[in-house]
């Protein structure tokens, strides 16, 4: 079993920039970040399959956000610029050691598809 524990969320303003930290308690190589606004389904933020790098992106995040990997501390971060209202919400990662390499590699995937769930953490964004 991996354990996720999300750091790094809280308030800011439409404009700034925010990054997120997952800790990971071991390895896996198909990764993600998803969020939840209040009243919505969790959707796909970004994923990634560590072995080679791919990522993937929701339109609405593409060229403000971007995934990456620690492979030395078993972190997976996110780093969000351009803030908006509309990306208020909490983001979780997510994490899974089963799925298809080349499944993982080829699109954005769904929250359905992750076996492993950190805690969340809360962003805020005032316009």
């Amino acid at each position: 079993r991996v354990q996720l524990v999300e750091s790094g969320g809280g308030a800011a303003q439409a404009g700034g920039s925010l990054r997120l930290t997952c800790v990971a308690s071991g390895y896996t190589y198909c990764m993600g970040w998803f969020r939840q606004a209040p009243g919505k389904e969790r959707e796909g933020v970004a994923t990634i399959y560590v072995g080679d790098g791919s990522t993937h992106y929701a339109d609405s995040v593409k060229g403000r956000f971007t995934i990456s990997p620690d492979f030395v501390k078993n972190m997976l971060h996110l780093n969000i610029n351009r803030l908006n209202p509309e990306d208020t919400g909490m983001y979780y990662c997510a994490a899974d050691g089963v799925l298809p390499a080349s499944y993982c590699s080829s699109n954005l995937l769904p929250a359905r598809d992750f076996t492993y769930w950190g805690q969340g953490a809360q962003v805020t964004v005032s316009s």
